[in-house]
């Protein structure tokens, strides 16, 4: 045995004992290529999965309900100086309406995903309001917790939005390499990012922070964000791979092997064996979804119906009116390996326990991130 298998062996047995994974562990784990070991990490990722969640996954119906923002994002395709992205801002009418079939279709969330749109925050105009009234229509016509994205929020809003009903608050980091940030986010507040989140979980609300993959991180870079995302106690943590943008600074960039992605979404399981991982639909679509749920993954996220005139996010038309984001394509997925999906009943339990964790675990300490 070589002296990086058995360096491999040590923190894997590490890992599955539930000892915390040090930040040089994660730099050794991130830093491997070999494509047996590889193998070998995402079989102890599985197995930590099922540990905790059994044969469960969960499913995620994605509603792009505005594609306006204020923000110049430098891989994002709806930034706001890109005049190639088609705009929209969809009517409530419409939104409840697609929420509803999703419902139906078995789905155990809704995701309200949207640009920082500046309409819904005018006041003039009550845009605020009406994403708060959104927000309580959605629960009671659904039945399903609700997640939004609306960027960064003042804790007044945050407190308004958990009382409307959200159960979640995305709001990814992309990076917590504050130079990096800098460069995907210019003329963006790194700290006042990062205190909307920790706000967010003092409302009530839980977290979900993402990184983005193939942008110039190390993988010392993306140690840090593990070890950020563990101190701030984020209930569910996803990275995605870094997909070209037509009309941005960045749509020639070429992106990463898609098994860069495998493996620090395997590593985010061994380092949180109890949360929620998504595997998105938004990156290879229906094709490559038994990778990620190979890697550890016990999400599925960006279902979109066909027919209903909806964007994704990386890939804004891929598989959608093919019908292979819909929760009867993935549970075909998911028989073939012996997974199912839960019922709305174990996600809502699985979402309770997760808070009266997050409430015993709160100490009050403000968090230096």
């Amino acid at each position: 045995m070589n002296s990086s298998t058995k360096k491999l062996e040590t923190i894997l047995a590490k890992a599955t004992g539930g000892q915390s994974l040090e930040k040089e562990d994660l730099i050794f784990l991130l830093g491997i290529d070999d494509r047996d070991q590889l193998e070998t990490i995402f079989r102890v990722a599985r197995n930590l999965r099922h540990k905790y969640f059994g044969d469960k996954i969960f499913l995620y119906g994605f509603l792009y309900i505005t594609t306006y923002c204020k923000n110049d994002c430098r891989f994002c395709f709806f930034r706001k100086s890109n005049t190639a992205s088609r705009r929209y801002r969809k009517k409530d009418q419409e939104i409840v309406s697609v929420a509803g079939r999703m419902a139906e279709s078995g789905v155990h969330l809704i995701d309200l995903t949207m640009g920082e749109d500046p309409a819904y925050f005018n006041r003039r105009m009550n845009g605020f309001e009406k994403l708060l009234n959104l927000v309580t229509t959605l629960r009671h016509t659904t039945g399903l917790p609700v997640m939004i994205s609306p960027g960064v929020m003042q804790d007044d809003q945050l407190k308004n939005i958990a009382e409307a009903g959200a159960g979640w608050y995305a709001c990814y980091q992309e990076t917590h390499c504050r130079s990096l940030f800098q460069r995907l986010r210019p003329g963006q507040d790194y700290d006042v990012r990062m205190g909307a989140k920790l706000a967010a979980h003092q409302r009530g609300l839980l977290i979900e922070e993402g990184l983005l993959c193939g942008v110039g991180e190390t993988p010392a870079d993306v140690a840090e964000s593990i070890s950020v995302m563990r101190l701030t106690d984020a209930d569910q943590v996803r990275v995605m791979n870094f997909i070209p943008q037509h009309g941005t600074p960045m749509e020639n960039r070429t992106p990463p092997d898609s098994i860069k992605e495998l493996l620090i979404s395997a590593v985010m399981r061994l380092t949180f064996p109890d949360r929620l991982i998504p595997a998105s639909l938004d990156v290879d679509g229906l094709i490559g979804l038994r990778r990620r749920l190979d890697a550890g993954a016990n999400v599925v996220t960006s279902l979109v119906l066909p027919g209903g005139g909806l964007a994704g996010v990386a890939q804004h038309s891929l598989d959608i009116e093919e019908g292979n984001r819909t929760s009867t394509r993935v549970m075909s997925v998911l028989e073939t390996i012996g997974l199912r999906p839960a019922s709305v009943k174990e996600y809502i339990k699985w979402i309770q326990h997760r808070k009266r964790s997050v409430e015993e675990n709160r100490s009050g300490e403000k968090i230096a991130c």
